[in-house]
């Protein structure tokens, strides 16, 4: 498989992926996207997955965009090709049924920050920076930018992000909710190191029933919604991961999932 993804993988069901241009600032290419659909493909059979992790490789980017140099000359057909494998890649990204979390270092632009975006959280370093400077080029956000990003920050600082371009630090990230964490770099891997532990320690299919809920609720009306949610707790009852759970807490120890 290409290097332009590098993937590790733990003994406890723990995969990371690595976007591995860092000359490029980890810049999105189609080889870059095909190799990472090539990974998400493998881990949606992956039987005892636990989470994904999703970084760029080096300390100055995450993804800095879309490559510009491969892009510049597209016909109109091949932009709308390359938009769709992107969009296609993320998807498989999103739709993962376990938790993703991106490892946000240094520049989160363009195609980097809808990346994150599809995440279902963003863990950043303090000199992250983010945008979506499409309008500076000339285009408009074509992974997903002008859906997930009014989806995650709410339509009106959606609007000033895709419309002036402006990029933000992470604190001005935290603060509008496009990322759940900012801290020194240095201490980054060590809070990663705790909040896969913690995933771990909790119910496998549990976490991918609450991951679930949340996602294929939100697009759908409150009733439609809080049918779904009943229907996968009621699931939950139908193993042996809650009987485990609960006896656990009555016994006063740790479960054994």
């Amino acid at each position: 498989m290409s290097d332009a993804v590098i993937e590790k993988v733990d003994n406890d069901g723990v995969v990371r992926l690595t976007i591995n241009r860092p000359k490029a600032l980890n810049a999105l290419n189609s080889d870059v996207l095909s190799a990472l659909e090539a990974h998400l493909v493998e881990l949606e059979a992956h039987p005892n997955l636990r989470a994904v992790l999703i970084t760029g490789a080096g300390e100055k980017s995450f993804v800095a965009g879309a490559d510009i140099t491969e892009m510049r000359d597209k016909t109109p057909e091949e932009a709308r090709a390359f938009a769709s494998q992107a969009l296609r890649t993320i998807k498989r990204l999103e739709t993962l049924p376990v938790p993703v979390v991106a490892l946000v270092n240094g520049f989160c632009l363009g195609g980097g920050c809808e990346l994150a975006l599809a995440c279902d959280w963003a863990v950043a370093s303090d000199n992250a920076i983010f945008g979506q400077p499409e309008v500076l080029l000339g285009v408009i956000p074509g992974f997903g930018g002008t859906q997930r990003l009014p989806r995650r920050v709410g339509p009106a600082m959606a609007i000033d992000l895709v419309t002036t371009g402006r990029k933000i630090d992470a604190q001005e990230a935290l603060r509008i909710g496009l990322v759940n964490r900012v801290m020194p770099q240095a201490e980054l891997e060590s809070y990663v190191e705790e909040l896969t532990k913690q995933l771990k320690g909790n119910g496998p299919q549990s976490v991918r029933g609450a991951k679930q809920a949340v996602h294929d609720g939100m697009d759908q009306d409150l009733d439609s919604a809080l049918a779904l949610e009943t229907s996968l707790f009621a699931f939950c009852f139908a193993g042996q991961e809650q009987k485990e759970g609960m006896s656990a807490f009555v016994e006063k120890r740790k479960p054994n999932f």
